[in-house]
């Protein structure tokens, strides 16, 4: 599904990004759209809350009834689902006091700060925002037998929990919500078929799980191995929010070298990271009297503006990367088709498209009789 419309002028305009998330997607968006960017929303995960009579409620009493030595905090989102749930069930100044007590240990500043809303006190936070590191923190101090609340983060069972039981501590799971596929597939098949096509110019992740969520979906259209072919190849921007998405997008598959990690694990700067990848693929050549940009699927001349096709872009992104040098058709074949013993009609037939789309600029592509074309 795109979303809205980009600012023309704006620095990404020409580029698609593709937005996998579910919680705060449109603000996203909004962040992308005003720097110019077209969003293309593809949810490959869906957050939902537990029920309020199910577990939640059960570990909470039992939480009541024996407060723990610990308690990790693990995301602010489920913090503060847990303290609404409570209220919802007139469990909360019984929950504030049981934890009164309770050494709290937060994975990061989010769910520092819901903690710190909650009228209670963080003794450490961790660093590096991520679960083994309050792990850790944990281990180090308590002794066999205490009880460890650990508050989870919808994804499956952690590791990281296994360490706590074998080192003879009482581990309590706090189930706030649980993510799960989207029921509608087809947003994420889609976006998954404009980044293997090239239309899409990047992609961000907010949840470790999405990348696998992504890649089952994809698998179920026979489309897992080339969309991850095509997040390796380097041409797709890979954004992913923090060190803990990025372990697990490396886990599922994709090269550590082709992500982009902000400094700071925030929405914010995750958009501003994927700006600045993007905008520095943003290609100017000097053609005569007059430049040409290629930014995404936009080529601009001078002061003259076209919107290309994704096949159009990257068959002038060939050329833009090697101005004034003779490129063969099986060559263009090869970089834009992936297919260097094609029919080289085609590379005729869309150099005669982009032609027509550069409107008087059209001579600047110029063919060489049985040997290829170069931009000149």
């Amino acid at each position: 599904m795109k979303h809205g419309a980009a600012s023309i002028g704006g620095v990404l305009d020409g580029f698609t990004v593709g937005v996998t998330a579910d919680r705060r997607w449109e603000e996203q968006a909004g962040l992308l759209e005003r720097r110019g960017a077209v969003v293309q929303h593809g949810p490959v995960i869906r957050t939902l809350p537990l029920g309020a009579e199910d577990r939640l409620r059960a570990v909470t009493e039992t939480l009541v009834s024996g407060p723990p030595a610990f308690l990790v905090a693990n995301t602010g989102i489920g913090m503060r689902g847990w303290f609404a749930a409570a209220d919802s069930w007139g469990l909360d100044d019984a929950l504030h006091a049981a934890l009164a007590g309770t050494a709290i240990l937060a994975r990061g500043p989010k769910a520092s700060a819901a903690v710190h809303g909650h009228g209670l006190e963080v003794v450490a936070r961790g660093r590096s925002e991520r679960l083994a590191e309050a792990i850790e923190m944990v281990l180090a101090t308590a002794q066999p037998g205490d009880r460890v609340a650990v508050q989870l983060d919808g994804a499956p069972d952690s590791p990281c929990l296994d360490r706590l039981r074998a080192a003879g501590l009482d581990v309590i799971e706090v189930p706030v919500y649980e993510w799960r596929l989207p029921d509608d597939p087809r947003p994420a098949v889609r976006l998954a078929e404009g980044v293997i096509a090239g239309r899409v110019h990047a992609v961000t992740f907010t949840a470790g799980v999405q990348v696998g969520n992504w890649l089952a979906i994809a698998a179920e259209e026979d489309l897992d191995l080339a969309l991850l072919d095509a997040l390796n190849a380097g041409d797709v921007v890979v954004g992913c929010v923090g060190p803990v998405c990025a372990d697990a997008a490396v886990g599922a598959g994709l090269r550590a070298d082709r992500l982009v990690v902000p400094r700071t694990f925030r929405l914010g700067p995750l958009v501003r990271a994927v700006c600045d990848a993007l905008v520095s693929r943003t290609a100017t050549v000097r053609l005569r009297r007059v430049e040409l940009q290629l930014s995404g699927n936009v080529v601009r001349v001078g002061d003259w503006r076209a919107e290309l096709t994704g096949t159009e872009a990257r068959l002038l992104a060939t050329l833009v990367a090697r101005p004034g040098v003779v490129i063969p058709k099986e060559e263009l074949l090869r970089a834009v088709w992936g297919d260097a013993a094609g029919d080289t009609h085609v590379v005729e037939v869309t150099v005669g498209r982009l032609r027509r789309r550069l409107g008087a600029h059209a001579d600047a592509i110029t063919a060489i009789p049985r040997r290829g074309y170069a931009l000149r």
